[in-house]
């Protein structure tokens, strides 16, 4: 039995480390979004499949018994491929989704579905944190005439793509007193999130709160199967059942 780990959170490094420590016969696979992502302590293959051909042609290759999804909450195409596909194959899929982040006493937040509706809610000249990464930046196009900061792992390899934005670079975790420091230094008015949920980037919401800074917080998409848990211990009982 071969498990395919889909790897890309921190929660998936940890399985995977317990996968390895039990001995699994597992193999975990990176899509290569970060150029220099922290190592897995399984046989690990990087970058994308080459579509859902390239994707079965593996699982052929492989051998693949299972597959185990632990990619990001918004990597919705992939899961909705990779789920797809094993259910047409009849493989069993589970797919791991750490709980959403809910509102505490203080936070001031505002749920919204895409990234167009952020410029329902931010006034002009406001200064805007835009804490979603680098790959749905192109979508934020509609907010003329703010300040727009885009933090991302890696260097930028070319502009910002319109007026107004700027780059900043940053490798988490980061500290809440760090991060209420930056939003402070950068006079953020808004901080724009994705509901990623997790414990290690939740600071930039308690620095926000802690600041009054609202929040825009995307709304994450549906699962991509029934076949869904939200803890470890359950994900990894079903990967070493």
């Amino acid at each position: 039995m071969t498990l395919l780990l889909l790897a890309g959170t921190g929660d998936a490094k940890g399985i995977a480390a317990e996968l390895a420590q039990a001995g699994a016969d597992a193999v975990a696979s990176l899509a290569g979004a970060t150029r220099a992502p922290d190592g897995l302590d399984l046989l690990t293959r990087m970058g994308g499949f080459g579509g859902a051909a390239g994707f079965e042609a593996y699982l052929d290759q492989q051998g693949i018994t299972r597959v185990l999804d632990a990619t990001h909450p918004f990597a919705a195409r992939i899961s909705e491929r990779t789920a797809r596909i094993c259910a047409g194959r009849g493989l069993p899929y589970l797919q791991f989704l750490r709980p959403g982040w809910t509102p505490q006493k203080g936070d001031n937040w505002t749920e919204i579905a895409t990234e167009r509706e952020v410029a329902d809610h931010i006034p002009a000249k406001a200064t805007v944190f835009l804490a979603t990464g680098r790959q749905t930046l192109d979508r934020f196009d509609n907010l003329p005439g703010r300040r727009l900061i885009c933090r991302q792992i890696d260097p930028p390899t070319g502009p910002f793509p319109f007026e107004g934005g700027e780059f900043l670079i940053g490798r988490p975790p980061f500290s809440i007193a760090d991060e209420v420091a930056l939003f402070e230094r950068l006079a953020v008015d808004v901080l724009v999130v994705k509901n990623a949920g997790g414990a290690a980037s939740r600071s930039k919401l308690d620095a926000a709160r802690a600041l009054g800074i609202p929040v825009l917080m995307m709304k994450r998409p549906a699962p991509a199967s029934e076949n869904v848990v939200d803890n470890v211990q359950e994900a990894l009982a079903w990967a070493l059942a």
